[in-house]
């Protein structure tokens, strides 16, 4: 089953805790904290893989998690970082931040890699803590947090020549009839539900081919299968427009491509810019062949041919089930992949913003709130300093009071309307607050950082 989208949710590493250690052995000089620093959490790592073909695997796990930092052990060992988590995916997958919606790596080439999620920094332990004024640390830093992403997996085709065009016109007839792919084949709409690719060989040269399925009208606002079919023909850098030309299905070949090519032009403008070859396949429903003299009399050829070249576009004739006109076609495909530059596509997406992200603006703010009951504070430093506090010893308590008194949370929470006596809620602990200066200024604090 060919599977071309699938939305996973990736957590990286959490970063283990520093150590709270004292060493006290006999005869052993230099005594004192020796807590070592938690090992980094995992990194989440897309990696591209050409020898997948389609996202199936993605639709029965949905979770992917990379390994934690172990915390931190006594003699100032170090924990052991977390395993980086390696997600292959196949050559031509969009990996898409769900929230905001912008694309975070456009996967190309076998063996293309990008870390999508950090993994926590480990946390420092007692020993780093120790200066000539507080010899004695017994507090550690917590490990920094995992990182939880919604991504959005969007395989697209990577093909040279893209075949559009109106269901049962003759595209899979063609793809047949010039390469050894065999899709199938039948006189009925949409019998190509899944995108085909074949290899065409012209003399000493060779590319690729898509049939990427019929195109309907609305099918840039998703009318049929309308943003399935269209979004794989973003990458081919020509396009073979096949046309049925005698209107056995009672439209007008004139309306139906000016209709595919309003379709490509409301789903993306730059699909227009593309060189593009028309085929106007069914000639022989005409009554007429390949033959320059017997299309001299084919007028309803002649009509079409001449409305289109008007528009600026080469028109070949064809019938693909006979084989006429095929080889004309790939000719002059072969000749204007020959001619243009290798398609940039960096213009058509939004890319998302790693370094902001990694900044994180609001890992510093405090945040306060009131439930009806209980007046809360949270905020993500402050949730590791949390973390990091050891509520049995009075310099590392008072260290998160001094903290969160800084930061201006007792003031705003006033604003909410907060007095003496009212319950201060932190995470999962309790506190009832008056207004008292019960902060040493004069408190050795430690250096907090951020991620």
């Amino acid at each position: 089953m060919f599977v071309d989208r699938a939305k996973i949710t990736i957590i990286s590493g959490k970063g283990g805790n520093g150590a709270v250690s004292f060493r006290r052995e006999p005869y052993v000089p230099e005594g004192g904290p020796d807590g070592g620093d938690g090992g980094k959490g995992g990194d989440v790592i897309f990696q591209a893989d050409e020898n997948l073909r389609t996202l199936m695997d993605f639709r029965y796990q949905r979770k992917y998690e990379a390994e934690s930092g172990q915390n931190g052990m006594k003699r100032k060992r170090f924990g052991k970082n977390g395993e980086n988590l390696v997600i292959k995916i196949p050559v031509g997958t969009m990996v898409i931040d769900e929230k905001s919606g912008k694309v975070m790596a456009d996967m190309r080439q076998h063996g293309q890699s990008f870390v999508a999620a950090k993994g926590g920094r480990g946390g420092k332990g007692n020993a780093r803590f120790a200066t000539p004024t507080r010899q004695a640390p017994n507090f550690a830093e917590a490990g920094g947090f995992a990182k939880e992403r919604d991504v959005i997996l969007e395989m697209k085709l990577i093909a040279d020549v893209g075949l559009i065009g109106f269901p049962n016109v003759g595209k899979s007839s063609l793809l047949t009839a010039c390469t050894s792919a065999r899709p199938k084949v039948a006189n009925y709409h949409f019998t190509t539900i899944n995108p085909n690719l074949g290899v065409v060989q012209y003399y000493d040269k060779s590319f690729v081919m898509a049939d990427v399925a019929g195109i309907i009208e609305g099918a840039s606002e998703g009318a049929g299968l309308g943003h399935y079919f269209l979004k794989h023909i973003e990458r081919t850098k020509v396009l073979i427009h096949v046309v049925d030309v005698s209107g056995s299905e009672g439209r007008d070949p004139k309306e139906d491509f000016d209709k595919i090519n309003e379709e490509l032009a409301r789903y993306n403008e730059k699909l227009l810019q593309k060189p593009q070859i028309v085929a106007a396949n069914k000639i022989d429903i005409l009554g007429c062949t390949a033959d320059p003299e017997d299309l001299e009399i084919c007028d309803e050829y002649i009509e079409f041919k001449e409305y289109v070249e008007g528009k600026g576009y080469k028109v070949f004739p064809m019938s693909a089930p006979a084989g006429q006109g095929v080889q004309e076609i790939i000719a002059e495909a072969a000749k204007m992949l020959d001619e243009i530059e290798e398609s940039d596509f960096e213009g058509y997406y939004e890319y998302f913003d790693f370094a902001a992200d990694d900044e994180d603006q609001d890992y510093r703010k405090v945040f306060v709130d009131f439930d009806g009951q209980n007046y809360i504070i949270t905020g993500k430093q402050l949730e590791k300093i949390y973390n990091s506090t050891n509520f049995y010893d009075h310099g590392s308590r008072r260290y998160l009071f001094k903290y969160i008194e800084n930061s201006g949370a007792y003031e705003m929470l006033k604003e909410l309307g907060m007095q003496d006596g009212d319950t201060i809620k932190l995470f999962d602990q309790e506190f009832e607050y008056y207004d008292e200066d019960y902060i040493d200024d004069d408190y050795d604090d430690y250096d907090e950082t951020s991620e």
